[in-house]
């Protein structure tokens, strides 16, 4: 029988509160290891007798937090992702998730240290995460490594996204959703890019702009051959 798309209330009372599928089965992931368990200190003793219902590709089930993120730093990509935090805005959490996905080498959050991480569906626990007092001082930080920063934002002279080499150690700096980068950020930027758009509205949400960025960078740098990339 397929799965019924309108949950009832218990149904939706039994969900995980990071479950990102509010509208699927009831249950996400795995139960219960069965038959011996695996050997190595990669595992978590309490996921195996409980079940890992967490959202993580099908490698992580069962691993310690520490064990993922030790073996996602052997792969990070050079790109980083900041976020101006002034507002407490949501999208700051949706955008953390995206570089999760893509695999930044790190988030940095510059303004307000506390952010709303409702939208990050705790992915934040498996990225190095930064915070900076402001851009300036974000940007100290990242010409000490060799990155650049590139704001992202339909200003007056911007690069086109479309038509951009993208440099490999590059930080990409998104502003909080209606006002976009503030003064101070667009001047500490090396850069600004924006993304080509067809119709009537001016902008287009923060935390897709991130994503489109960021596969952007994907579609340049990364390594998209044999297991390197998770497909569905």
């Amino acid at each position: 029988m397929p799965w019924d798309r309108s949950p009832n209330v218990s149904q939706m009372d039994d969900r995980a509160p990071y479950d990102p599928m509010p509208h699927g089965p009831p249950e996400v992931g795995v139960g219960p290891w069965e038959g011996p368990w695996p050997e190595g200190a990669q595992y978590d003793a309490q996921l195996l007798a409980e079940g890992d219902r967490r959202n993580v590709v099908d490698r992580y089930r069962y691993w310690t937090v520490a064990a993922i993120v030790a073996d996602l730093d052997t792969r990070r990509h050079d790109f980083h992702v900041a976020i101006e935090n002034w507002q407490h805005d949501f999208n700051i959490g949706t955008i953390v998730r995206s570089a999760n996905a893509f695999l930044a080498a790190e988030v940095h959050i510059v303004g307000k240290r506390r952010w709303n991480r409702r939208g990050a569906m705790v992915t934040d626990r498996y990225q190095h995460v930064r915070h900076h007092a402001d851009v300036a001082e974000l940007a100290a930080y990242l010409h000490e490594q060799g990155v650049v920063l590139y704001g992202v934002d339909n200003l007056p002279g911007s690069l086109h996204l479309e038509t951009t080499a993208l440099p490999r150690q590059v930080c990409f700096l998104f502003g909080q959703e209606g006002p976009g980068l503030s003064d101070g950020a667009r001047e500490s930027c090396d850069a600004t890019f924006s993304i080509a758009q067809f119709g009537s509205t001016r902008s287009i949400n923060a935390s897709s702009a991130a994503a489109i960025a960021l596969h952007s960078w994907v579609r340049q740098h990364a390594d998209l051959s044999g297991d390197a990339a998770w497909r569905g």
